[in-house]
């Protein structure tokens, strides 16, 4: 029963989950339907609010409901203040109405805890009443509970309007300018006394917003007054939400109070950090000292859309018009377009000095002063559709929402991206984006202010001769200090120059976690990338590339509510990835504003720390900008037997957030200068940690020491650097895309990775705005760690680098989950039938170091054991286990075949993996064997998908993402796409096929809705499962899933196989998937959605405790792909994306299909092995059946703490 206990019981589990780290708030997405009615005479009318009464009614279908069947996830709109209306409503408080204007609050207060109401209340009136203004009174806004639903109502506040005489202020700017201060200062006081569910929509001389937890349709029926006649206006801005999270919150309806946003920033961490770094420069005529009251700009605990509108709100009350604020926070996409003017491309080259842009889908819809906007993001990721009559602009998320008479129609289309159209009422014009952005382009000489802009690039002139002639021995022992090995040498630097790309493998990653590791590996390491999934696209870094741009300045950031050339005084990069040559020239222009920091430690003196190393830095930093220093440089060039270095990535961050915290970051360009950056996931660690460019200077010695020795054929020194930058330049594009971030000064200090194993403490000094779930290497742990590296390289005779076995097992080198041993183990016991063999695998595979965070678990139970004849038989458990999506393409036709059949015939189902299936597999055989895959998986290339594909399956996988390449589409070389694989793909033999990142049709959460409804209309029989890859916020993700009426969410794990992907992305991307189950089980169970989904896991899983673990931590079913493929014969040399399978799994070569050796048999043989061995454990805890133990994470302990070095590896189980 949802009461005011349930309601304390929902908020006590809440925030067990977050204290936990389990759920953050800030993780929430939401989708919506937005859309703006204007009339372009600027005339204030009933119609515009009745049209857009109905235009909100019509995007029902864009929000979500409760099970309750009346909650909805907000809706709003935002009117004019209807004079008349409110002059009665003043007479009421027993004042006579005036001619001074008016404004009026809308207030969200406390409705059950009266001493916080009473308490808000006297806030507000104390903070009015400070700037000389007389309050009419209170108003009780009149609401119909009757329509909304029970949570609504659980958590509706309290609804009133404050009613404020204006008799000082004659411009009515000016007193919305002090409206804006007020509330200010109103949100700060009520955040410093923890005052819960108080909010203020809006307070304003101008407008007035409506809007609540209520369905689309219901606005006007909850809010009488919008019914009445008398409120008319000159706007109607509407909002319909659709969100992740599905327990209402009031406060996060739009529309907020300058604009109406659908979409997802996906730059956020780093806008609202940079903002805060801005704050100690504002300054403007219109605030004087109250600019103070204003900061925080961005409420810390701001949405995104949210935060957004800070901004912009920012910017129009400091005289920038709406229009040029749009173009600052979002603009087009510019840097890459021919066809665009000079004036107007210096008008986005001022726009890019002055800040930092929002980057993700929008479509916003915005009201200020005197103009009336709609615009899109540089992508155009969400739908804005236009009809133009002779008295209105109609806009919105769809077309059709209000009945026009197609006789007044004067233009009707779409918002493009990166375009803006508007009504300037005071002109009382309609602007199409041609004309809005030439009269901006004409306000300021923008050209003559970009010329200050000093560009460097065109200033180098040829390749340093420096490191012609290294020193190949001290080389070698500066690489092995930061533990580089061989490997890093042959399998990653030398095909990013003699391929120009990064180096691709297979078979995902099954080594330990770095923070599992014997090994130091470098603390890049320990970062895990993001990625967009369902709630926003990633973008296609080589399709949308125009889009895209790595533009870096470099200097003195001035103060942004600016508006002069001083602004584009500043050094500028088409790129922060530098040569020795450009960095070298970019010091010498920088002159005497530069102050060089040195990061290394002199070990010969004293007992100097790492943290008072690092305290010695940040306040050399700090001295140096308060000296004037406008550029630091920091570098570990001094690297030598004597010194050793500090691991840039934590010098870079430090020094960044350091002077964010004493408000000096906006005043220096942090450049570095590092000898252990190599790789593309270092670069991207680098920058998004604070780093303004980066030169590699070690890896580009190493280039030149295998030049000199002629290892790149007939390719100069010079272009060997030039392919090594670009590759770097590209991997980062792809890196960024996978966010969905398309400019670099947007991702430049985002902090959009995730930490696996990283002490809480070293995070919380060091790394603030990263998560680290799970702690593990403190700072100590990590001088340890450092120092023996150090030592290793330089007191001894190195004579060459450790192989590393990082990307392929090796003998004594980096441990694998899967060694030659284990597989010729299991290869025997699936062969021979043999139970005891194994056991004899499994038993090899737990004597195993801890690799897998599961392996830090074990379980317990105070029941009794049972014997094994009282758990439930085999057969029950095999059809829980899956064999998980693998293509045919990736694998043989022979391979593929044998998985389905071997899963139809134990009753479980087999995953199609994207790239269809032969028709001729839909008729069973002769045997009676059925080869067609029971899940048919639908991708985003949607190769192979049609009607009968998708209607020859009991349930249809829409995947998402992928473990081993999140945000990246799958691959297929061409030299794998032979006649039946071209011709089942729909393409051509030859050609490689790479699936765009995004689904082109799943933009949104609401898109992925759309296309669940649409698969239940091709097949009603079968579930719909969507494929997602475990990160940190993926419950709130899968709380959405949930609600868009899918019957199975896959949580994927980062180490699943693959057939081909990027390095980086096997490696350095996703988490392990027992953080994101553990967070999809317990996010769901907190809003009532767990018993509406069957949870599903895969990655890496390879025995029968793998199954008993992610069954405790909330899984039903159980994906188990890479051990299918060694039972069939695989021995895990990793040349999938090759062709050169030796045993013919992964190849489409004819000659090597011939050595394929697998059976259903053996399949058939792993998985009942597996779930006898679930059979026991189960027998042994007290259990007779698998469902029994779903999601009891009691009955787990943790067994493991890691190894001395570390701080503490708490898993909080």
């Amino acid at each position: 029963m949802l009461n005011d206990s349930y309601l304390t019981k929902w908020n006590k589990q809440k925030n067990k989950l977050i204290k936990n780290h389990i759920y953050n708030e800030l993780d929430e997405h939401s989708s919506c339907g937005v859309g703006l009615i204007a009339s372009s005479k600027g005339i204030n009318s009933r119609e515009v609010v009745n049209m857009a009464i109905e235009a909100l009614k019509c995007l029902y279908h864009r929000g979500a409901v409760d099970a309750d069947g009346k909650t909805g996830d907000g809706a709003g709109i935002h009117l004019n203040i209807p004079k008349d209306f409110f002059i009665e409503q003043i007479g009421r408080t027993g004042h006579k109405p005036n001619n001074y204007p008016f404004a009026v609050g809308m207030i969200f207060l406390p409705r059950t805890n009266f001493a916080a109401q009473e308490r808000s209340r006297s806030i507000v009136e104390s903070e009015v009443l400070k700037e000389g203004l007389t309050i009419y009174g209170w108003r009780h806004v009149p609401v119909n509970t009757k329509v909304i639903g029970k949570k609504a109502k659980l958590t509706r506040p309290e609804i009133e309007q404050i009613l404020i005489c204006n008799d000082i202020f004659e411009d009515k700017s000016v007193f919305d300018t002090k409206l804006y201060v007020i509330r200010k200062r109103i949100e700060k006081i009520v955040r410093k006394e923890n005052i819960n569910d108080f909010y203020i929509c809006s307070l304003s001389s101008r407008s007035i917003i409506y809007k609540g937890m209520f369905l689309a349709e219901q606005l006007s029926n909850f809010y009488p007054d919008i019914l009445d006649d008398r409120f008319i206006s000159k706007f109607a801005l509407y909002h319909q939400r659709y969100s992740t999270n599905t327990f209402p919150t009031w406060s996060l309806a739009q529309p907020f109070r300058t604009i109406a946003h659908n979409g997802e920033i996906n730059t956020l961490k780093g806008n609202k950090n940079w903002m805060m770094a801005h704050e100690p420069r504002l300054n403007h005529i219109n605030y004087g000292s109250s600019i103070k009251d204003l900061k925080p700009i961005i409420d810390p605990d701001a949405s995104d859309s949210a935060a957004l509108d800070s901004a912009i709100e920012l910017l129009v009350h400091s005289n920038r018009s709406l229009p040029m604020a749009k173009i600052i926070t979002i603009p087009e996409a510019w840097a890459h377009r021919r066809d665009f003017s000079k004036k107007l491309k210096d008008l986005y080259a001022y726009a890019n000095a002055v800040m930092e842009p929002w980057d993700g889908p929008a479509a916003i819809c915005g009201v200020h002063d005197e103009w009336a906007i709609a615009g899109m993001d540089r992508n155009g990721l969400r739908p804005l559709r236009y009809t133009l009559t002779e008295d209105y602009l109609i806009t919105g998320s769809e077309t059709g929402m209000v009945s026009i008479d197609e006789s007044n129609i004067i233009e009707k289309g779409r918002v493009g991206p990166g375009q803006m159209i508007g009504i300037n009422f005071r002109e009382k014009k309609f602007y199409n984006d041609q004309e809005i952005k030439s009269t901006l382009s004409s306000s300021r000489p923008f050209g003559d202010w970009t010329k200050k802009i000093i560009h460097i690039d065109k200033l180098v002139q040829s390749v340093d001769e420096e490191f012609r002639d290294i020193d190949s021995n001290n080389l070698r022992k500066r690489m092995a200090s930061f533990a580089w090995t061989i490997e890093d040498i042959e399998l990653i630097l030398h095909p990013m120059i003699v391929e120009q790309k990064e180096a691709t493998g297979s078979m995902g990653d099954d080594t330990p976690l770095a923070v599992l590791s014997d090994n130091y590996r470098g603390l890049h390491h320990f970062f895990r990338q993001n990625f967009s999934q369902v709630t926003n696209p990633p973008i296609d870094s080589l399709r949308e590339r125009v889009v895209m741009s790595l533009r870096t300045k470099i200097g003195n950031l001035s103060n942004i509510l600016d508006e002069d050339q001083y602004q584009c005084e500043h050094l500028q990069l088409s790129s922060p990835v530098l040569s020795i040559n450009q960095f070298k020239t970019m010091r010498q222009y920088m002159k005497d504003a530069v102050k060089i920091i040195d990061t290394t430690i002199d070990l010969y003196i004293g007992n100097l720390s790492f943290k008072e190393k690092i305290d010695e830095i940040n306040k050399e930093a700090e001295e140096a900008v308060r000296s004037g220093f406008v550029h630091i440089i920091l570098t570990d060039k001094e690297l030598s037997e004597r010194r050793m270095a500090i691991p840039m990535i934590l010098a870079t961050s430090s020094v960044h957030n350091y002077l964010i915290k004493k408000q000096l970051r906006t005043y220096v360009s942090l450049n570095i200068q590092s000898a252990e950056c190599l790789d593309i996931h270092y670069y991207a660690v680098l920058l998004g940690v604070g780093a303004t460019s980066i030169n590699a200077y070690v890896a580009q010695q190493a280039i030149a020491d295998r030049h000199k020795k002629g290892l790149f054929n007939n390719l100069t020194y010079e272009q060997c650097v030039e392919r090594y930058i670009e590759t770097v330049k590209n991997g980062l594009l792809k890196i960024m895309s996978k966010m969905g971030i398309s400019v670099i000064s947007s991702y430049r200090g985002g902090n959009n990775f995730e930490a696996i194993g990283l002490s809480r403490s070293l995070m919380t000094d060091y790394f603030p705005l990263m998560s680290s779930k799970i702690s593990g290497m403190g700072l100590i742990g990590l001088e340890k760690r450092s120092l023996e590296a150090h030592h290793r390289a330089f007191d001894n005779d190195l004579t060459t680098l450790q192989i590393g076995g990082f990307y392929s097992f090796r003998k004594g080198e980096e441990k694998h989950s899967f060694d030659a041993t284990a597989i010729h183990i299991l290869q025997n016991a699936v062969e021979s039938d043999s139970y005891s063999s194994y056991k004899k695998y499994t038993g090899l595979i737990y004597e195993n170091q801890p690799i897998n965070i599961r392996d830090l678990l074990d379980c317990k139970s105070s029941r009794q054991s049972i014997t094994n004849d009282k758990v439930e038989n085999i057969n029950e458990i095999r059809r829980r286990l899956i064999a998980p999506g693998i293509s045919l393409g990736a694998l043989s036709p022979e391979a593929h075949e044998t998985l389905s059949i071997a899963m139809n015939r134990i009753g479980s189902k087999s995953d199609s993996g994207e790239g269809g299936e032969n028709p001729d597999r839909f008729i069973p055989k002769l045997n009676g064997d059925n080869s067609s895959s029971a899940i048919k998986q639908i991708a985003s290339g949607r190769f192979g998908v049609t009607a009968e594909y998708l209607n020859n399956c009991e349930e249809i996988e829409i995947k998402i993402a992928q473990g081993a390449k999140p945000g990246e589409g799958g691959q297929l070389p061409g030299n794998k796409v032979t006649s039946l694989i071209a011709k089942l793909r729909h393409s051509s033999k030859g050609i490689t096929l790479i699936s765009p990142p995004p689904h082109h049709d799943i933009y949104s959460i609401e898109d992925l809705a759309q296309l669940i409804y649409d698969l239940k209309q091709i097949n009603p029989k079968a579930k719909i499962c969507v494929k997602l890859v475990a990160q940190s916020g993926i419950g709130t993700v899968a709380a959405g899933v949930a609600k868009a009426k899918a019957d199975i969410i896959l949580i994927s794990g980062h180490n699943g196989g693959t057939g081909a992907s990027p390095q980086s992305s096997i490696k350095y991307a996703g988490l392990p998937w027992e953080m994101g189950l553990s967070e999809v089980h317990q996010v769901l169970s907190l809003n009532n959605l767990r018993d509406k989904i069957i949870l599903r896991t895969d990655g890496g899983l390879k025995t029968g405790r793998d199954i008993i673990i992610a069954a405790l931590l909330g899984a039903e079913e159980y994906g188990i792909g890479t051990t299918s493929l060694i039972a069939m014969g695989c021995l895990l040399v990793r040349q999938c994306h090759s062709n050169t399978c030796p045993v013919g799994i992964c190849s489409q070569d004819e000659k090597l299909r011939k050595k394929y050796t697998g059976t259903p048999e053996k399949v058939i043989n792993l998985f009942t092995f597996i779930a006898e061995e679930v059979r026991e454990i189960l027998a042994s805890l007290g259990f007779s059946s698998l469902k029994d133990i779903v999601g009891r994470t009691d009955l787990l302990y943790q067994s493991n703490r890691g190894s001395s070095d570390l701080d503490d590896l708490d898993l909080n189980p």
